[in-house]
């Protein structure tokens, strides 16, 4: 996931229309971009799958690790995106595909709900914007003055994370691998900063959600 900060009241995207979003912290206009681009897009993207002969067995590896294992995987988009993030070492994408399996079935991360976390998305601090980018990707809008440290459990927190992360994937379109994270500095204080929950946005950005 490629990510933009922002600090300064004037809207960094040139567009027409504000997402329309009532929440408490709905002050700040987001824009999203109309023109389109043909380049690819920037951030960190993982190796291309070619199908060269040392890939096709790095994936043979992997499909028999993951189907003895517990807590396998036969899905082999999501394999082979281990396996590009991991520059095709076998053993660090079998034990990065373990941590992050079981840690969705553990924390059920794709079975979540709009009405598991509606009470912390109503507070406005994070949502997927109704636009694509220029690169098409899906946008993911975390304004932090809207999180208070302390103001829900950081289990809930951590929820809303995932069903925001995993929500701007599934609008992902045909050929498009990543989203854009959008992080709304504005008006952020002290009490906004949140440490546990930081460090956990660490594992899901690396573990949970590589590159994405």
């Amino acid at each position: 996931m490629q990510t933009r900060l922002l600090s300064r009241a004037r809207p960094s995207w040139s567009a027409r229309a504000p997402l329309p979003f009532n929440s408490r912290c709905s002050s700040t206009r987001v824009y999203a971009q109309n023109v389109k681009t043909t380049r690819a897009a920037p951030g960190l993207a993982p190796l291309p799958w070619t199908g060269a002969p040392e890939q096709q067995q790095a994936l043979q590896q992997l499909q028999q690790r993951m189907s003895a294992s517990t807590h396998g995987c036969t899905d082999v988009e999501v394999l082979k995106w281990y396996l590009r993030d991991r520059y095709f070492d076998v053993d660090e994408a079998e034990a990065k595909l373990t941590a992050a399996i079981k840690w969705r079935q553990r924390f059920m991360a794709g079975n979540l709900t709009l009405d598991d976390v509606r009470a912390e998305y109503n507070t406005g601090k994070s949502f997927v914007h109704n636009s694509l980018d220029r690169y098409n990707r899906p946008v993911l809008i975390i304004k932090a003055r809207c999180h208070n440290s302390g103001e829900f459990p950081l289990e809930d927190s951590k929820r809303l994370c995932a069903y925001s992360l995993d929500t701007a994937l599934s609008k992902m379109p045909p050929g498009v691998e990543q989203i854009l994270g959008v992080i709304d500095l504005k008006g952020m204080q002290l009490s906004n900063i949140d440490l546990p929950f930081v460090a956990f946005m660490v594992d899901a950005f690396f573990v949970y959600y590589p590159r994405r």
